[in-house]
């Protein structure tokens, strides 16, 4: 069944159960779905059909689900958009995709104002003020019925790309709904469940590892804007929160936050971490505070909704590192360069299949072929299976970078650096850190006779890129490490890190 037409008939059903708890406030799902179909209706009337992307840039709150779900009522597609990123990055979101809309928080005015305005496709903006409560508002608007397909695309979710310009990952109706139900299984989730959500909604995983599940299984999602941990302990306490997910990097705070020894946690029934490795030590230490509250790890990629295996509580400290076993409808096998599965024991490429993988990338047939092989998925993260069958990523997707849960590919950065005049040469890599598990470090070499800053190289990152990709370490060299084919060493750039 469909999210939409699962979230009408829980509507129906239970008119006043809570959906969604932001800043005090509160929404029956009675009252959510009037929202969001008369807000689909408003679309609709502007003339937004099956083939029309409609882009979100919200910060976390309840009128961000409100918009993604009027989307699927409406039947047009769904465009989340990172929050973080800068005006030109924005734009060539906007402008390959040819929305035909977008709504966005008016404290991201600075953003859009600055738009270069090459966007023929956009033709309506709408801003979450007193415009947008008056739509969402009122009587109910019923919106036009409109046939919904498996393969029709449901949201897209622009992804960082090797190639320096990110892909937009196509999910259809029927990957999002097989999502929510895998994740919904998985967790064993239930209508009593109060789902604490403080990782951004425009994330594929918040939406639909966490918070599309619980609503189609009738449970409350718990909204804050964004992660704070005296906040969010607070938040945790009041709301009675059963589930909480959260990036390692937000386990490490919290666990140093003294008032989290303090507060009622009682309700609390399942702590989630994906993202990046959990530490063992960190775990250990999650448990001993919560003993009476299951761990689970989660692993998948944008490009299967996001889901692949997942590590259960039993596991957590007996398998730490591993990412677990295969979700619910789910296959992972591990593949030879020949798209055969490897024995136990044996690296390979991790390779997924299964309802949740994307239809493929927007207007990029030969990525999507690249990466869809057969029904499979290959995820360019390479792994092993143990002796009990539970999956170990052993390297990750190329030279990516994860820093708080966010991804970063090297290329992206390099090719802000290159387009300063001063450079010559530049590289990227992931250096360890305590909080954000890696941040960017940058070497950079000058054309020969040029000085440049550190600061004026930090400006020019700021003016492209989003705050979080930009270089936290810098170093200048003379030349950059190359092998015998004048590829950049990047591994002989990490080792003085690692050493």
């Amino acid at each position: 069944m469909f999210v939409a037409e699962k979230l009408k008939i829980i509507s129906e059903s239970y008119p006043d159960r809570i959906i969604t708890s932001f800043n005090g406030k509160e929404i029956s799902y009675g009252d959510f779905y009037r929202k969001a179909e008369n807000l689909a209706r408003h679309f609709q009337e502007l003339g937004y059909g099956k083939d029309d992307n409609l882009a979100l840039c919200l910060l976390n709150s309840d009128s961000f689900l409100i918009c993604y779900y009027a989307c699927h009522i409406g039947g047009f597609t769904a465009l989340p958009i990172n929050t973080k990123l800068t005006a030109p990055e924005v734009n060539y979101i906007l402008a390959h995709s040819e929305a035909k809309g977008l709504i966005y928080d008016e404290r991201l005015a600075d953003v859009f104002d600055s738009l270069d305005g090459k966007l023929p496709a956009l033709q309506h903006k709408l801003v979450i003020n007193n415009e947008f409560i008056k739509i969402i508002d009122g009587e109910r608007r019923p919106a036009e019925k409109r046939e919904a397909l498996d393969d029709d695309t449901a949201v897209i979710f622009y992804t960082s790309g090797t190639t320096g310009r990110p892909k937009g990952v196509m999910l259809t109706n029927k990957n999002v709904a097989a999502i929510a139900e895998i994740w919904s299984e998985s967790m064993e989730m239930d209508h009593n469940d109060r789902m604490h959500i403080v990782a951004p909604l425009f994330h594929c995983a918040a939406s639909h590892v966490f918070s599309i599940p619980v609503i189609y299984q009738g449970g409350m999602v718990i909204i804050e804007e964004a992660f704070s941990p005296e906040a969010t302990i607070r938040t945790m306490e009041q709301q009675r929160a059963t589930i909480f997910f959260g990036v390692p990097a937000m386990y490490s705070i919290l666990l140093n936050t003294p008032s989290l020894n303090k507060a009622n946690l009682s309700n609390l029934r399942l702590l989630c971490y994906g993202a990046a490795p959990m530490p063992y030590e960190l775990v250990k230490k999650v448990k001993a505070l919560f003993p009476d509250v299951k761990v689970q790890n989660l692993y998948g990629q944008t490009e299967n909704s996001p889901g692949a295996t997942t590590l259960k509580d039993r596991h957590a400290l007996s398998k730490i590192g591993s990412v677990g076993e295969a979700l619910p409808r789910t296959e992972v096998e591990v593949m030879d360069e020949f798209g055969k599965p490897l024995p136990m024991g044996q690296v390979g490429e991790i390779a997924v299949k299964g309802p949740q993988v994307m239809k493929g990338y927007l207007k990029n047939d030969e990525e999507t072929a690249r990466t869809i092989r057969d029904g499979w998925m290959y995820s360019g993260d390479l792994g092993r299976f143990d002796e009990d069958g539970l999956l170990y990523i052993v390297d990750r997707k190329k030279d990516m970078i994860i820093r708080g849960g966010e991804n970063i590919y090297p290329l992206e950065v390099e090719e802000v650096l290159y387009a300063i005049p001063e450079v010559l040469e530049a590289a990227v890599v992931g250096i360890p850190h305590e909080v954000y598990g890696e941040v960017v470090k940058a070497f950079i070499v000058l054309k020969e006779g040029h000085t440049l800053t550190e600061q004026a190289v930090l400006d020019s990152c700021k003016r492209q890129l989003a705050s979080f990709k930009i270089p936290a370490v810098l170093e200048f060299l003379d030349t950059l490490p190359r092998n015998a084919s004048g590829k950049v060493l990047k591994t002989v750039l990490r080792e003085p890190v690692k050493a």
